[in-house]
């Protein structure tokens, strides 16, 4: 049987990325998914695609930033699948400037996005999860939320304060039957950082002990293990995949 088999899963920031990498994953192994993202030309494109390789799974456009926003897309994948069994906060968005530099507006942006959004959408699916007893919480945290990175103030004080609210809801919701923990990539080979000039790209490559970058399907690969009942004792832990770069 498939490791998802008729579990529906909310993944957000899933139009491209890892988060894709995550969609595509949970569907061929049974999940129902709900492709939640803010950019609505490359969701609709996602689902498209998903559907084309047989997953079961649905485009809601959403701010996560925005609880009206947040509560109707909860809504639309209530009314569409008729429970949520995972939720895996993977949006995200970087504002990076020096701390001299940064301005209040990026600061508070990526707050927004990265820690209220991630706040937002737990709440808003734990009266389901809370009612059947059972559910799945993962929190994309990273690496940069335990040791910081130049340029990142807001990005890292986000991410670090997921891994607070990851222990603290682990412990809160652990009675009821939901587990709740985080995935901390490193550097991971997305459209962003695939961007970045061929020397910068080596530079990071060196820093990391196995020599090279994350798939997102690397990423993806610790999402599923920790949505799955195979995690079923695994509880408030920060789950590193970054092939070994801080040790």
């Amino acid at each position: 049987m498939s490791r998802l088999q008729d579990k529906v899963a909310i993944i957000t920031g899933a139009a491209g990325g890892i988060g894709f990498e995550a969609a595509r994953k949970f569907g061929h192994e049974g999940a129902k998914v709900i492709i939640a993202d803010f950019d609505e030309a490359k969701g609709i494109e996602s689902e498209k695609n998903l559907l084309e390789e047989g997953i079961t799974c649905k485009f809601v456009q959403v701010n996560v930033a925005d609880r009206e926003s947040v509560d109707t897309m909860v809504d639309k994948a209530l009314a569409e699948y008729g429970k949520i069994d995972i939720l895996i906060n993977n949006a995200g968005i970087t504002r990076d400037a020096m701390l001299s530099k940064m301005t209040l507006e990026q600061f508070q942006q990526v707050i927004d996005v990265n820690l209220t959004g991630v706040f937002n959408c737990t709440q808003a699916v734990l009266p389901s999860m809370v009612e059947q007893g059972k559910g799945k919480i993962v929190n994309t945290s990273s690496v940069t939320g335990t040791y910081g990175n130049v340029g990142q103030t807001n990005y890292a004080a986000a991410k670090a304060g997921l891994i607070g609210m990851t222990k603290t809801w682990a412990k809160e919701l652990g009675r009821k039957g939901i587990n709740v923990n985080a995935v901390a990539p490193g550097f991971t080979m997305t459209a962003m950082v695939s961007a970045m000039p061929d020397k910068v790209i080596d530079k990071m490559k060196e820093m990391v002990p196995m020599q090279r970058l994350g798939k997102p399907e690397d990423i993806a690969n610790a999402y599923l293990f920790l949505a799955s009942d195979e995690s079923d004792y695994v509880n408030g832990h920060v789950l590193h995949v970054d092939g070994g770069i801080m040790m």
